[in-house]
């Protein structure tokens, strides 16, 4: 029978419900019983102990709030009776580290098929990418986006244009009557996962996964600084090991130049060799710049269709960690499952990044603690206090980080949800401490500062050079990247249920006493290898969620 509460740590004076939980019931557990006053939804908790006002609630293991009115045991947290509060942290405060890799041997002759670059990393994909230096060049994007799509096969299918046709044809035929009575369209086809990224009998480039576009609104107009972080996004993009080749579209007098943008990737991988294709329209007219661009690019895949998958070490994996539309049970189930895929991946000599710093919130000690280079942790430490400083002065500090799903589901202060966000990093030292799209180049986990929005961090993450990214929820999003697949990694059943078109495993087998986390992980790794291979793909991937914001720098948590 599946447990109905959970104790997370030994220290915590709370207690998660795993169920919902009526008033009066009694719940016996670690040699205690007690009476709950109030129903406890699951995914929330109730306190182990009386707590007055000031009184700490500690849950990880760490402080995550202070109360604010007297709490009886058995009574509930809720944003009522509690306010957000965390430890402070500091160079200071650093104590001794030790770690006990796990047990790899299962591990450590799988490969996975991918495309081997010049510089040594290898992709999970081969893309073909064009971007805009600037906003002004969106339009001929776009254009571009239509013709190649439509015609080497890549679109989407046109499930919905057809739905809009049919409902056209009725209008002309004034059958109100029957616009009004029709069933949604139901296309079940469209809800299966294909089996390859290229079975498409009509795409003629089989070696190549797609094209993919990218859109924006910076490259001038805007501060200096956004203009830099942008050209190494850009940079970090073209030179992920996924991506082949780039076609890059100048306007001419743009903050972001084109000689910039070729000076900041040579910056960030002097072996770079890529066919990197640019063009400027200020030089001519739109129709000369565009039929050149179609021309050279179209010459550029067929040089990349040449290149084809080939066995490469799991250690060859840059694997991004991320959560969005967490809940109460995100930092219990698939948090700790991906802290244990990520902990494997680094055992062999792999290389993790995890991202969004508002996120990290009193669990800082922690990380501290687990940097052995104090460099690096001074890094860690101002980058994390300049975050906060900055969202504090905005008026937007990090304890108003958790959104109202967040709540909802039982994350009732940002220390509670950091601290089960911080699980996705599992317990292996931190190897190093990058800003917003710095290339990930050592081994083993990094910390990147980015913000805790799902796509400003993924978009990060990308930027930084992941070839595949974990995203854990709980309430359901449908967040996907053009370049790195995003692999979204349920927290309970009920959502993988009702969203299968949106999750692509699911970690709620821990929840219902199914599985353990090592075995959750170790399917997922599996499930990775086959993604990695090219022989899955993502739900993301089927539904064509390119999702690509910059962030500015500006106060975004």
């Amino acid at each position: 029978m599946a447990a109905r509460v959970l104790k997370v740590h030994p220290a915590d004076n709370v207690i998660v419900a795993l169920r919902n939980l009526s008033a009066g019931e009694r719940i016996e557990f670690e040699n205690d019983t007690y009476e709950l006053p109030y129903a406890v939804g699951a995914k929330h908790k109730f306190v182990t102990e009386d707590r007055q006002p000031g009184d700490p609630i500690t849950m990880y293991g760490v402080l995550v709030g202070k109360a604010t009115q007297p709490i009886r045991r058995g009574e509930p947290i809720t944003t009522f009776n509690l306010k957000h509060d965390a430890d402070r942290y500091g160079l200071d405060k650093k104590q001794p580290y030790s770690w006990q890799p796990p047990d790899v041997s299962l591990w450590q002759n799988r490969t996975f098929m991918g495309f081997h670059r010049a510089d040594g990393s290898v992709g999970t994909r081969n893309y073909w990418l064009v971007v805009p230096l600037v906003f002004c060049e969106n339009r001929n994007v776009l254009i571009l986006k239509d013709a190649f799509e439509r015609e080497l096969g890549y679109s989407q299918p046109e499930t919905y244009r057809e739905q809009v046709h049919e409902l056209l044809s009725l209008y002309k035929a004034g059958d109100m009557t029957h616009i009004k009575k029709m069933q949604p369209f139901v296309d079940e086809s469209q809800n299966q996962t294909l089996t390859h990224l290229n079975q498409s009998a009509n795409r003629p480039f089989k070696n190549i996964d797609g094209i993919k576009f990218l859109t924006h609104e910076m490259g001038c107009g805007g501060t200096r600084q956004d203009s830099a972080y942008l050209g190494s996004l850009l940079a970090g993009f073209i030179n992920n090991p996924n991506v082949a080749g780039a076609t890059v579209l100048s306007l001419g007098c743009q903050h972001l130049q084109a000689d910039t943008i070729a000076t900041e990737i040579k910056r960030q991988n002097p072996k770079f060799d890529k066919p990197l294709l640019i063009f400027e329209q200020q030089a001519g007219t739109e129709y000369a710049l565009m039929a050149q661009a179609v021309k050279e690019t179209f010459l550029g895949l067929i040089e990349i269709n040449k290149l084809e998958r080939r066995p490469a070490p799991l250690s060859a994996l840059t694997v991004g960690l991320k959560c969005g539309g967490s809940d109460g049970f995100s930092g219990i189930s698939a948090n700790p499952v991906l802290g244990h895929l990520s902990d494997t991946i680094v055992t062999l000599g792999g290389k993790t990044v995890l991202a969004e710093f508002p996120e990290l919130n009193g669990v800082e000690q922690e990380l501290i603690n687990r940097t052995a280079d104090t460099a690096k942790a001074q890094k860690f430490i101002t980058l994390m206090s300049d975050y906060s400083a900055q969202a504090e002065a905005a008026g937007s500090g990090f304890d108003m980080n958790p959104s109202p799903g967040n709540i909802k589901d039982g994350l009732i202060t940002d220390a509670i949800k950091s601290a089960g966000a911080a699980k996705k990093g599992g317990t292996a030292p931190v190897a190093d401490v990058l800003d917003y799209a710095e290339p990930a180049v050592t081994p083993g986990l990094s910390l990147l500062c980015t913000p805790g929005n799902d796509v400003e961090a993924t978009t990060g993450m990308a930027g930084s050079g992941t070839n595949v990214i974990l995203f854990t929820t709980g309430l359901g999003t449908p967040t996907g990247n053009p370049v790195s697949p995003v692999v979204k990694v349920s927290t309970n059943t009920i959502l993988k249920n009702r969203m299968p078109d949106v999750i692509d495993f699911d970690s709620g087998p821990i929840i219902d006493g199914e599985q353990s986390i090592e075995q959750n992980a170790d399917a997922l790794l599996e499930y990775i290898i086959k993604l990695a291979s090219g022989d899955v793909i993502t739900q993301a991937e089927r539904l064509g969620q390119d999702d690509f914001i910059p962030w500015k720098r500006g106060v975004s948590l």
